[in-house]
């Protein structure tokens, strides 16, 4: 035995001493368990060990010294436990093989040692959330190093010596030194640091001085976190030539004079509590792709004009907040047209006149204007003064209304407490068993036309584990714009984590109150109970109760894929050539082979077979070892008898580009419209070109380009951001042998009438003996 993998199996329980007798073992990994006692020191006797993870359970004492003097270990991880003690001095010497060092999220104390430095492979170092205190070793000898994570601890900066050091750490892309006391002015070596770097916290540290106009030199910083520190003076003009710079945080600081920063493709921006002058900036935020930004706060400031016009353009932004600043004007009728925009808070300012009735302004909790003694409204949503001229109609409007409370509070009471004494004798008999039947049972009687589906037992609904409205609200930060992974009109995506949970879940909030939103709910719920796949996305739990507005709630949570969407690997302009972010050719091959296996589960093994109706990029997850999963089951279709034709693309629920050609035209829904999806992804996963790409005009489309391409010329359709090492081998055989027959069988796959196209157990079986042979040589 060499390899040994329980992670994620909910295993209780101390770690058996025994397992060190297993000396032919090369990789253990027992992480994300629930597991606890004390690490066995036994473990050092197996001295071909190469990887150690241990981390995400609840293991106690410290880490055996023995275990310290594995110089074999590459891997090393037991963070996220409740380990105590500290990081021997020798470290570096005894483990200088290390690639990866994670002893995060402990209760650690004592210094960071010097020997770290001599680390010389390790790549990823993560010591935060313990209690480590004194100053940080210089580390730029770690020429390897891509992330350092030493946040929430008690460290200290010295003469910022530490970070002038990484300036030689040219592969660094995350630095996370939030949350010590750092102290001190900001050195001008910080605008040396790696110009990979992509995350740079350093909020709060009690940091002084200005920022360095050279900020703009780290130019594909996409996260930038000084918040809560003593930092004066300007935001310099260069932070607006970061064009990857999507999270910007300046709050809590002393920063003054005007905001002269042209920040046109961020996504959030926090300048609040700050002494900011000067009037609001026009373009902020209001260019980035799809106009994107979402979040922005300017509150606590001495902000003053008015709110410029040239924000309509604002339309992706959910939340704005420009309370407790000297504001003039009236407020903006714009903000009735910003469809997405969820919070809006303008109190104490300025404002005057009427406030626009309409969009936001109809809901009175997500609109904050206390505090603004010149603005009226003739809608008493908003509780403000009438607006001088309201018309003796409007009296009467208010007259009636008045009356229509009266009896409402007469009627109102019996009927509330009948109903509160209805709920309690349902609840009663629900826990005491009552009903013959689960909610899964009610999910199926919502499916008259559905049957049965023979698959591998489900988790039983006794055995979820219960997550309350209260727990989702906490996990996500009351359902916070920056725990947001995405939107749309029929649900929102959020990254949370749960109190007596460690790891991060993904939170599907259904909008059942938009068209299609509980249909979705129901046929994933459908999906949860009926499908069991390596390949398929299934919620580990959810959430069906009431808002504390006492609305419907329903939810579904997910593990949180880590490496995000295929559609973000394949299409994402942040990566700059960085092969750490670009997808390899043996790595397409296997994703493919992954999604054409969860199509063949689905079509093929289940009964009724189950369509997905959407297959596209984005509905392809790919986890923290690439292995990719289809999600979004909220189009799918079970090919049961009594199926509606649909008699639109809309009724499909497909997208533009992906959507087989016979739906449009108005016939049956059918297993041949996902081999379709498939064949357009395959194709885009080797040209690395959308369905939607401009080129395609006139006629042209993917599919066609390709095969007028086909054979002869197809290495000139290959993706060009694709691996570079593993093209250097792209002889005539290795293109006969894997790439002529993977753009064949995209073709086929895509043909317009159904019969000519293959199913999915023969596209899966081509994909499976492609991917066999590839790995076999490499």
């Amino acid at each position: 035995l060499k390899f040994l993998c329980l992670t994620e199996n909910f295993l209780s329980g101390s770690i058996p001493p025994s397992l060190g007798n297993v000396s032919s073992l090369s990789s253990i990994f027992l992480g994300q368990n629930r597991l606890s006692g004390l690490i066995p020191e036994t473990l050092s006797h197996i001295t071909k060990l190469l990887e150690l993870d241990l981390s995400f359970n609840s293991l106690s004492g410290s880490v055996p010294s023995s275990i310290y003097n594995m110089t074999s270990l590459r891997y090393f991880s037991v963070g996220s436990n409740t380990l105590v003690g500290q990081i021997p001095s020798h470290i570096g010497y005894s483990l200088s093989n290390l690639q990866l060092l994670i002893l995060g999220s402990n209760r650690l104390n004592g210094l960071i040692p010097a020997s770290l430095a001599n680390m010389l492979n390790l790549q990823i170092l993560d010591l935060s959330n313990n209690s480590l205190h004194g100053s940080v070793p210089s580390l730029g000898s770690l020429a390897n190093l891509r992330e350092l994570d030493l946040g929430m601890n008690l460290l200290e900066a010295h003469d910022w010596s530490f970070l002038t050091s990484l300036a030689n750490c040219t592969q660094l892309t995350k630095l996370s030194l939030r949350g010590n006391v750092l102290n001190g002015s900001l050195p001008i070596s910080i605008v040396n640091l790696s110009r990979r770097l992509e995350y740079l916290s350093l909020g709060p540290n009690q940091i002084s001085g200005s920022i360095p106009v050279e900020i703009g030199n780290l130019v594909n910083l996409f996260s930038l976190g000084m918040e809560s520190n003593f930092l004066y003076g300007s935001i310099p003009s260069s932070i607006g030539k970061l064009r990857n710079l999507y999270i910007l945080n300046l709050s809590k600081n002393k920063l003054s004079v005007r905001l002269f920063a042209d920040l046109l493709f961020a996504w959030s921006l926090d300048f609040s509590h700050n002494n900011l002058t000067g009037e609001l900036p026009p373009v902020l935020g209001t260019y980035g792709i799809g106009s994107g930004l979402v979040s922005l706060h300017m509150e606590g400031n001495r902000f003053h004009g008015q709110i410029p016009e040239r924000w309509h353009l604002l339309v992706s932004t959910r939340q704005i907040n420009l309370s407790h600043n000297d504001l003039s004007g009236v407020v903006p009728k714009f903000f009735e047209q910003l469809d997405k925009l969820e919070q809006l808070d303008l109190s104490y300012n300025n404002l005057e006149g009427a406030v626009p009735a309409s969009g936001i302004f109809t809901h009175s909790a997500a609109v904050v204007l206390d505090g603004n003694k010149g603005l009226c409204s003739n809608s008493p949503r908003l509780a403000l003064p009438i607006c001088p001229g309201i018309s003796g109609s409007a009296t009467k409007v208010k007259h009636h209304l008045s009356l229509l409370v009266t009896s409402l509070l007469i009627v109102l009471p019996p009927l509330t407490i009948g109903s509160l004494v209805l709920i309690w004798f349902m609840l009663t008999i629900w826990k005491k068993g009552s009903f013959p039947f689960s909610r899964w049972d009610l999910v199926s009687k919502m499916f008259p036309n559905r049957r049965e589906v023979h698959t591998a037992p489900c988790h039983d609904e006794k055995k979820l584990k219960r997550v309350s409205y209260e727990d989702i609200v906490k996990a996500t930060n009351w359902f916070s714009l920056v725990h947001t992974i995405s939107s749309t009109c029929t649900g929102s995506v959020y990254v949370g984590r749960f109190k007596s949970d460690k790891s991060l879940v993904a939170i599907k909030v259904f909008k059942l109150n938009e068209p299609g939103g509980y249909d979705s709910y129901l046929i994933e719920c459908e999906v949860l109970r009926s499908t069991r796949h390596r390949n398929i996305m299934r919620p580990v739990t959810l959430c069906s109760t009431l808002d504390s507005q006492n609305h419907e709630f329903k939810a579904l949570i997910f593990e949180l894929m880590v490496n995000g969407s295929l559609e973000a690997w394949l299409h994402s302009e942040q990566h700059n050539g960085i092969p750490d972010k670009v997808l390899g050719f043996g790595q397409r091959i296997c994703i493919a082979a992954d999604v054409a296996s969860a199509l063949d589960y689905a079509h093929n093994e289940l009964t009724p077979p189950l369509i997905h109706c959407d297959l596209k990029p984005n509905n392809v997850l790919l986890d923290d070892d690439m292995t990719a999963r289809l999600s979004d089951f909220g189009s799918a279709k079970f090919l049961s008898p009594g199926l509606v034709i649909p008699k639109s693309l809309d009724d499909v629920g497909g997208t533009i580009g992906y959507v087989a050609p016979e739906y449009g035209m108005g016939c049956e829904i059918s297993v041949a419209g996902d081999v379709y999806s498939f064949g357009v992804l395959l194709l885009e996963l080797l040209t690395g070109k959308r369905p939607t790409d401009d080129m395609f005009v006139d006629g042209l489309s993917l599919c066609k380009f390709c095969e007028s391409m086909f054979p002869d010329r197809v290495a000139e359709i290959l993706d060009p951001h694709m691996a570079h090492e593993e093209h250097q081998g792209c002889t005539e055989a290795w293109m006969q042998r894997y790439i002529v027959p993977l753009v064949a069988l995209g073709l086929s796959c895509t043909m317009e009438s159904t019969k000519d196209r293959p199913g999915m157990k023969d596209v899966c079986a081509k994909l499976s003996d492609i991917r066999a042979s590839f790995l076999e040589l490499s």
